[in-house]
């Protein structure tokens, strides 16, 4: 999930450059997002990790 947060922010970042403002701006929403929901994933197996040992 971390390689697709990755991919569209390069996405972003190259629509950007190319002058294409809104799939740059749809296209760093997606990772945007993508990153928080890896984010919440990791936290909750760190905690889950934590209450099994």
């Amino acid at each position: 999930m971390l390689r697709y947060s990755v991919i569209f922010l390069i996405i972003a970042i190259i629509a950007a450059v190319f002058g294409f403002g809104g799939i740059a701006a749809g296209a760093a929403e997606i990772a945007k997002i993508l990153f928080y929901l890896f984010l919440v994933i990791f936290l909750v197996s760190l905690v889950l990790g934590m209450i099994r040992r």
